[in-house]
């Protein structure tokens, strides 16, 4: 995607949510979204035409994160009510609550596979959950972080997430490794570049920095924004030829990804933008 193809305009405003938007997700081809907030409440939309198609509600306090697999049939969902949830689509029904983080939930995702959901907890870990079995345990609790958890990343192998405690850490499920990279200050969001060889993560220091995945070497560093205090999503394009993250006075930024220039810039909202598109709206419908 060239400097020209950024996104500058507004495409559309989804309203129906009673309270702040805390995260909003594209599906895997970029057709519908799913948003999630204070409310209580998930909510799926067609954000091309600007209709909302679906309300999902089942969650007793805030829902903080929402992820969709990629055939569009499965959701999976997290808040502050210290659960997990896993949800059908179509009819909207709750399949499965999986119980265990002692404390809020901060992320979730599905595996590759769609049979396992990874969530990131305020209690310090990181649990993994079996979507085909009955059982609401998890089968893999990572503890060796030390605060909270706040973005998860996956590979076909590695859990990737970041954390409060500065650290990037990479689990390598096959072999039982993990590798931490401390970045010194909070993590508040991780993404993978396209390429696989590369993780950006955004720092409370209103710095995103980019590390090599094999190395751990700092690439670039990405400036001009403010994100001092909340979680605010980062990702590159789908070309990986910028980088793109929300700011706390509502602008999106887009940067060089080799010279960490900043390219574009636009007030997007009033105040916090906590989440920008990620990456998949980019493919195909560039603004």
């Amino acid at each position: 995607m060239s400097a020209g193809n950024l996104p500058t305009k507004e495409a559309n405003v989804l309203k129906g949510h009673e309270g702040a938007v805390l995260a909003a997700r594209f599906n895997a081809d970029g057709n519908y979204c799913l948003s999630c907030g204070k409310d209580r409440t998930i909510r799926l939309w067609n954000p091309h035409r600007g209709i909302h198609i679906k309300t999902y509600k089942s969650h007793g306090r805030e829902v903080r994160d929402v992820h969709v697999t990629s055939d569009n049939s499965k959701l999976c969902s997290c808040g502050g009510d210290r659960q997990v949830f896993y949800w059908d689509v179509a009819s909207g029904r709750v399949i499965r609550k999986f119980r265990g983080h002692d404390s809020e939930v901060n992320a979730v995702k599905f595996n590759e596979y769609a049979s396992v959901v990874v969530s990131a907890g305020y209690d310090r870990s990181l649990r993994a959950w079996d979507c085909r079995s009955h059982s609401t345990e998890p089968i893999q609790i990572i503890d060796t972080f030390l605060d909270s958890v706040m973005s998860i990343g996956l590979t076909k192998s590695e859990i990737i997430a970041g954390s409060v405690d500065g650290t990037v850490r990479t689990f390598d499920m096959r072999i039982g490794r993990e590798i931490s990279d401390d970045l010194g200050q909070p993590v508040n969001c991780i993404s993978l570049s396209n390429d696989g060889n590369c993780i950006l993560a955004s720092c409370l220091d209103s710095t995103l920095r980019l590390l090599d995945r094999s190395s751990g070497e700092l690439l670039q560093e990405y400036k001009g924004h403010t994100c001092k205090s909340f979680k605010m999503d980062c990702c590159l394009t789908n070309t990986d030829a910028h980088v793109t993250g929300g700011s706390e006075d509502g602008s999106v930024f887009f940067w060089d990804l080799v010279d960490a220039s900043v390219v574009s810039n636009f007030r997007a909202h009033a105040s916090v933008c906590v989440p920008v598109a990620k990456r998949e709206a980019m493919e195909g419908h560039s603004s």
